[in-house]
């Protein structure tokens, strides 16, 4: 059976094809695009899916999309009625958006693939991402957590995953939240408050959050009314999302908190007031996340638990969870959010229409590759000068060899990864020992913010040398770089650039047998240094997409301060003659999201 998943017109648009229940390609439409968080309708994506598996679009048994338009539309006309008339401009804007094109989806996916009537499938929002990370994951029974801002009047939900009696898989959800009582809703107003852009500058919260201390942690709790079952309500008079489309919170919190900070004002990690907000949010966030996984505990009495949502992009909510250590291992999809339920919505619909085998995730390299002959005519358009190194052992070495002299490398190999995380493929990598790579990186590489940390790469079998993940196996969050680690105590010294001001690094285990290319990297780096470690930071410089294919990836290395590019076997060591660029004009960003998930 061949089914296409989709999802658009919010934010992060995807397509993921499925074939007997395997996922064969995935990939979001911003990487094809170049336009960050692209919402449209994924077309770009689709039809590479298809074309990476010889198929067309007549030879698809279904097209799911990622969730249920007209309840998404209930809810949105019954919370305008309850809010009204303060919410009529909120009003206005959603009638506009889902008469023009949202409530059409079926016919718009019939008219831009052609598609015969009746292909055209929906899922509901939450048990697209259970599905994603369930039937990704490698349990035979779980727990399943979804957590984000809103899908169609769900914000979370408790299920589970296992075995049904007729030999099948069976995924239910058993409890939700619902709008506006919304973790994810919560965390982007103060995203909005501390002058980020939502559904963008969530992790610069999580990333400000250690530079201050919880001092308003009590006044947020003041916010909401918990209950026993890791539920809670929202106190709609701290907030405007739910009827106002163009502010997030009320005049109360600048009251508690002071100012809301103006967006691109300074460096916040200079404000010790906005940290001490940041790391408040960032500590009720981690304690509703807890509550929420002990109620799916009692409820499943399940040892394993599988988390999607955007809220489960918080490595370090994450982190917290592992070590506390309610469940025995934890699974997450790399692409948590919305691009991750088109792969879900295929994946339920596999599995509910026929009896697929399971599939388990173990590597995200789900995207697009190039040929070398691909990558030679990119460089040579540009007019770079390149040499081909003979095999991965010689790339390695050499690539090596300029990460230990200090140099910045462009590092784009194979496949495209599937979720917002470099893993590998589309990489830039440096030296993680000294402090000052990290202000280097930030300033003169990737042009944004100087308090924002890097993430390392990690050989699986040194990981624990380095990093306090826990005795055991690794738990497999860390394959994706999906959870925050201590770095150890004697340690930090020794990767200056990695280590957050909390002692804190997003890390990620790169095994052999997975990724055999960049294993091999990272050891000869350690061979060189005795650190197998490298800094590895997503191929894109502020406010772009993640690059996808050589040009991009050359593009971007003439508009940075990268010292060399690898792209499959070739190498650029020297870069064009003149001096090195300044702050490059940004790629427009897909217009923002409408009104916190609708």
């Amino acid at each position: 059976m061949r089914i296409l998943g989709v999802s658009f017109d919010y934010h992060d648009a995807a397509a993921a094809l499925v074939v007997d229940g395997i996922p064969v390609a995935a990939a979001q439409e911003e990487r094809f695009t170049r336009v960050k968080h692209d919402r449209r309708l994924p077309e770009n994506a689709a039809r590479w899916c298809l074309s990476r598996a010889g198929l067309a679009f007549g030879d698809l048994d279904a097209v799911v999309f990622y969730e249920k338009p007209f309840r998404k539309l209930s809810r949105i006309l019954s919370n305008s009625l309850e809010t009204f008339p303060r919410s009529a401009s909120l009003f206005r804007r959603a009638a506009g958006a889902w008469l023009d094109e949202r409530l059409w989806v079926g016919p718009r996916l019939e008219r831009a693939f052609g598609l015969a009537p009746g292909k055209v499938l929906f899922c509901e929002h939450h048990l697209s991402h259970a599905a994603s990370a369930f039937f990704a994951s490698p349990f035979d029974e779980a727990a399943v957590l979804v957590i984000d801002g809103v899908g169609e009047w769900a914000t979370a939900s408790v299920g589970r995953g296992r075995r049904g009696a007729d030999g099948g898989w069976e995924l239910t959800l058993d409890a939700e939240m619902r709008y506006p009582h919304s973790l994810g809703l919560l965390y982007s107003a103060f995203t909005a408050y501390l002058g980020f852009e939502v559904n963008e500058g969530e992790y610069k919260v999580m990333g400000l959050a250690p530079y201050g201390k919880p001092r308003f942690a009590d006044e947020i709790r003041v916010m909401l009314q918990p209950f026993g079952d890791g539920s809670f309500r929202l106190d709609l008079d701290w907030f405007a999302f739910h009827r106002d489309p163009t502010r997030a919170f009320a005049a109360r919190f600048e009251s508690a908190f002071g100012p809301a900070r103006v967006p691109d004002a300074g460096d916040p990690a200079e404000d010790a007031r906005l940290c001490d907000v940041a790391a408040s949010v960032q500590l009720v966030c981690e304690e509703l996340v807890l509550a929420m996984a002990r109620e799916a505990a009692r409820r499943t009495g399940s040892k394993n638990i599988c988390l999607a949502g955007g809220v489960a992009l918080n490595a370090v909510a994450n982190g917290r969870l592992l070590r506390e250590g309610l469940f025995a291992r934890v699974w997450i999809q790399p692409a948590a959010g919305d691009a991750g339920g088109a792969l879900g919505a295929a994946l339920f619909a596999a599995h509910a229409l026929g009896r697929p085998p399971r599939w388990e995730m173990t590597r995200a390299d789900l995207g697009p590759e190039h040929s070398p002959a691909a990558a030679a005519a990119a460089l040579t358009r540009a007019g770079l000068t390149f040499e081909e190194l003979p095999d991965d052992a010689a790339l390695s070495g050499r690539v090596a060899e300029l990460l230990a002299a200090g140099r910045v490398v462009g590092w784009h190999q194979g496949r495209c990864e599937w979720g917002p995380r470099a893993l590998g493929g589309r990489s830039i990598l440096a030296d993680p020992r000294p402090a000052q790579m990290k202000h280097a990186l930030n300033e003169k590489i990737k042009f944004r913010e100087l308090f924002r940390p890097f993430a390392p790469s990690a050989a699986a079998e040194s990981l624990g040398e380095w990093f306090d993940v826990g005795a055991g196996p690794t738990p497999e969050p860390y394959r994706f770089m999906l959870a925050t680690a201590p770095v150890k105590a004697e340690r930090r010294a020794g990767l200056g650039a990695v280590t957050h001001v909390d002692g804190s690094a997003r890390v990620q285990s790169v095994e052999k047998e997975l990724s055999p290319l960049y294993h091999r990297l990272i050891s000869d780096f350690g061979a060189l240094t005795g650190t197998p470690v490298v800094v590895n930071t997503s191929f894109n410089l502020k406010g772009e997409a993640m690059v996808e294919t050589p040009d991009d990836a050359v593009a971007t290395f003439l508009a940075s301060g990268m010292d060399a590019l690898a792209v499959g076997p070739l190498l650029v060591t020297r870069r064009p003659d003149g001096p090195l660029p300044g702050r490059k004009p940004w790629a427009a960003s897909a217009t923002p999201s409408d009104g916190w998930g609708w």
